[in-house]
């Protein structure tokens, strides 16, 4: 666990291609937003990741000025998200941590892999929001 001025947090999903890269964008322009630069660290990964960031994923991102079109999947490991102070995990995963101080939440999100873009857009509205009330539970604890 980091030390108390600083929390880590995990956007986890099998591929790494899709909800877990949405999450972890959001989760870097909120924590911009909200002058948090030296107090969140972020991560994400897959346990099987992709070759790249899934292109309807790229595409609805793109509408809000978020480019992740030079994102790379990459595969995460246990030790690193044991180090996390909260996972979420986008409810694909079989995850499994010992690491008990470690809050681990499953999103349960659709997998927007080969869907229309309406149904992408509602994905990442709902992880837009996640990530918002997130950050709205867990930045009093940053705050000092």
């Amino acid at each position: 666990m980091v030390d108390d001025s600083t929390m880590k947090f995990g956007f986890v999903c099998v591929q790494n291609a899709g909800r877990s890269q949405m999450s972890t964008a959001f989760a870097e322009r909120e924590r911009d937003r909200r002058d948090l630069e030296n107090s969140v660290e972020i991560i994400t990964g897959g346990t099987h990741p992709a070759d790249s960031v899934h292109e309807e994923v790229v595409t609805v991102m793109s509408e809000l000025d978020i480019d992740l079109s030079d994102r790379k999947p990459r595969e995460v490991s246990t030790a690193e998200l044991e180090s996390c102070d909260v996972v979420a995990t986008m409810g694909c995963s079989t995850l499994e941590l010992d690491a008990e101080d470690v809050d681990i939440r499953d999103w349960a999100l659709d997998d927007p892999d080969g869907e229309d873009l309406d149904q992408v857009r509602t994905i990442r509205d709902d992880i837009e929001q996640r990530v918002t009330d997130l950050f709205d539970e867990l930045e009093t604890r940053l705050v000092k």
